[in-house]
């Protein structure tokens, strides 16, 4: 059986150390026998294998996933990660019934959400963020891993607008912990008010597993729940 093997790596977000692996080496094996193209495109050090297993899924879609691919990944991994995977598998994969999630050094993507929301462009950027973070296993609340990804998507994002995607309101509901873009508001506060460089930060912390509970009040003089108190009051960004 014909298969590509992208390499051994770390999840974004996982329960344990064993499970973490065990889901690696399922995903980083990839058949490539149902595949109905399966394209290689390297541009200076950075490489993306791009396996459609779709009939369904438009060509013209993949396209501009992998522009936005290489117009993101190379901020990110500056930004964050200089030593992040130069080569990264993307998998539009029927089998996958979520939206899209990262594992390794592969990223799987559900066809029926392109199809129906093929201006979502930046799930590349949120899926690509995993990659670059690499978080071994419990460096850190999973909340933190979400909000980082897509405090990025806010920050690199190349068609958010167009995707209807945007930072939610705060409500009454909300709480830092709700992860994605709720915690990524929350963290273009912090940065406004208190640490221009707190997602640097916070995101380096995560990945060296050097992350605590004290790291906020180190960065900004104050607990996470001080903050989340202030932001409430103004939320303004």
């Amino acid at each position: 059986m014909k298969k590509i093997i992208a390499g051994i790596g770390l999840l974004a977000f996982i329960a344990t150390n064993n499970n973490v692996h065990a889901q690696e080496r399922a995903w980083e094996d990839v058949d490539i026998t149902s595949a109905i193209s399966n394209d290689t495109i390297k541009r200076k050090k950075f490489t993306i294998v791009f396996i459609n297993k779709s009939g369904k899924f438009d060509p013209k879609t993949g396209d501009r996933m992998i522009e936005t691919f290489f117009k993101v990944y190379p901020q990110e991994a500056k930004l964050y990660n200089k030593n992040t995977r130069k080569l990264v598998t993307f998998v539009i994969d029927p089998e996958y019934t979520a939206v899209a999630a990262a594992s390794g050094g592969v990223i799987k993507v559900n066809p029926e959400w392109m199809i129906k929301n093929p201006e979502d462009l930046d799930v590349v950027t949120h899926e690509a963020m995993h990659i670059v973070q690499s978080y071994p296993g419990w460096a850190g609340p999973g909340w933190v891993t979400e909000g980082v990804a897509d405090y990025v998507r806010y920050k690199l994002g190349v068609n958010n607008h167009a995707s209807n995607w945007s930072l939610p309101a705060l409500t009454d509901k909300h709480h830092y912990t709700n992860a994605y873009r709720i915690t990524a508001r929350f963290f273009v506060w912090i940065e406004k008010n208190y640490n221009k460089k707190l997602v640097q930060k916070l995101d380096h912390a995560m990945r060296t597993k050097t992350y605590t509970k004290d790291f906020w009040a180190k960065e900004t003089g104050k607990t996470v729940d001080e903050l989340w108190d202030l932001y409430k009051k103004n939320p303004a960004i």
